[in-house]
């Protein structure tokens, strides 16, 4: 399996070969996440001439060629099942191993006889160890003592959860106690299957996106960066992005004029996406999204790293899609800004032309809306 063919927009011709959209909802939410999901599949339907199709009706078995988009990374078995067989056939992306949809394929194993699940790769831990921040992935309690005990003396570490979103699932150490009273709270058969990332905590953090989205004959690369707010609890979570879109690859993307840093996060991103294809064989994504910090350690050294991968539908994907729309629209654009919000209570200002995915009360977070907009375009 292949990641992106260039030669495939020729052989894929026109969207229309598709006739149905399915949300695969595996984890069986109904909640704001799968509402909004269900909702950005209905336009990328829009877009390839198409319908949305319910997972649940019977009208599914009839789709001659159906359009997937998973909640999350399919596995190959699922994939399978479903006739997946290329990124043309879905939204998002098949990972061979589990884990290797998740945070802990980012760092390094403290040592070759640690623990690792099958499918691990020392070699992409090795590939990308000069794109990330200083970190190790453990997969039990002794390994990630002995990653926490190298990290400590340049400073604060952060603990992060396997598969945690959006900033859940992490919390700081400053010391040893502080890490062993979090591993008292972690079943160890679930540290053995889902594994723990322990890296270098920054201050003053500012997160890119950089990523890459193709469907049918429409391949689109970008940057962007993501802004928090505040949900109903008066925390710090996540509250959209804004992306810069070209037409192409990511080689079209760095031929832009780009800010120094903003450069760095793509050449970055690039390495860690790179390796991923060379040391997981397999891997197949329509969907690529790589978030990539840039901050300053305890010392006030600036530092700039890949945090984690996303190949399924994320919180950036209502941008991607109504800049895919706004391509498909105008031939001759080269280039659009776009951009999500999320918005917990009243949300004045929303624009007439924004793309709403969810405007509800959720049973788990409250009053929430979601939208998306087209900010700027270009041909230059």
């Amino acid at each position: 399996m292949a990641f992106f063919h260039p030669s495939a927009v020729a052989r894929q011709g026109s969207a229309a070969a598709y006739d149905g959209v399915v949300v695969l909802n595996d984890g069986g939410g109904d909640g704001h996440d799968a509402l909004a999901k269900a909702s950005l599949a209905a336009s990328i339907a829009c877009l390839l001439g198409t319908r949305p199709v319910d997972a649940a009706d019977e009208a599914v078995t009839r789709l001659r060629r159906p359009y997937y988009v998973p909640c999350d990374t399919l596995g190959v078995a699922r994939a399978r099942q479903l006739g997946i067989g290329d990124w043309e056939d879905l939204f998002g992306g098949i990972a061979p191993h589990p884990f290797i949809a998740t945070k802990t394929i980012t760092h390094r194993r403290v040592g070759d006889d640690a623990k690792a699940p099958p499918g691990w790769s020392d070699d992409f831990g090795r590939s990308v160890q000069h794109v990330v921040l200083d970190g190790w992935t453990a997969f039990d309690a002794a390994d990630a003592r002995a990653a926490c005990a190298r990290l400590l003396p340049g400073g604060a570490v952060r603990v992060k959860e396997a598969d945690g979103v959006g900033g859940s699932g992490q919390s700081v150490v400053h010391d040893m106690a502080g890490l062993d009273a979090l591993l008292g709270d972690i079943d160890p058969a679930q540290l053995a299957e889902h594994g723990l990332v322990l890296e270098r905590n920054l201050g003053e953090v500012r997160t890119y996106s950089v990523g890459q989205v193709r469907v049918g004959a429409w391949l689109l690369s970008y940057h962007g960066q993501q802004r928090l707010t505040r949900n109903h609890l008066g925390a710090e979570v996540y509250g959209g992005s804004t992306l810069h879109l070209v037409r192409g690859d990511f080689d079209a993307l760095l031929a832009r004029p780009l800010p120094e840093a903003t450069r760095t996060a793509v050449e970055q991103a690039l390495v860690y996406h790179r390796a991923a294809l060379r040391c997981f064989p397999g891997l197949v994504a329509s969907r690529s999204n790589y978030d990539v910090a840039q901050g300053v350690d305890d010392a006030g050294v600036p530092r700039s790293g890949v945090l984690e991968q996303s190949w399924r539908i994320g919180g950036a994907s209502g941008a991607e899609i109504v800049a895919l729309h706004a391509f498909d629209e105008n031939p001759a654009l080269r280039w659009v800004v776009a951009s999500t919000h999320e918005c917990y209570g009243d949300c004045p200002g929303i624009p007439l032309s924004a793309c709403v995915h969810f405007d509800g009360v959720d049973a788990s977070v409250g009053r929430l809306v979601k939208y998306a907009t087209v900010d700027a375009r270009g041909d230059d």
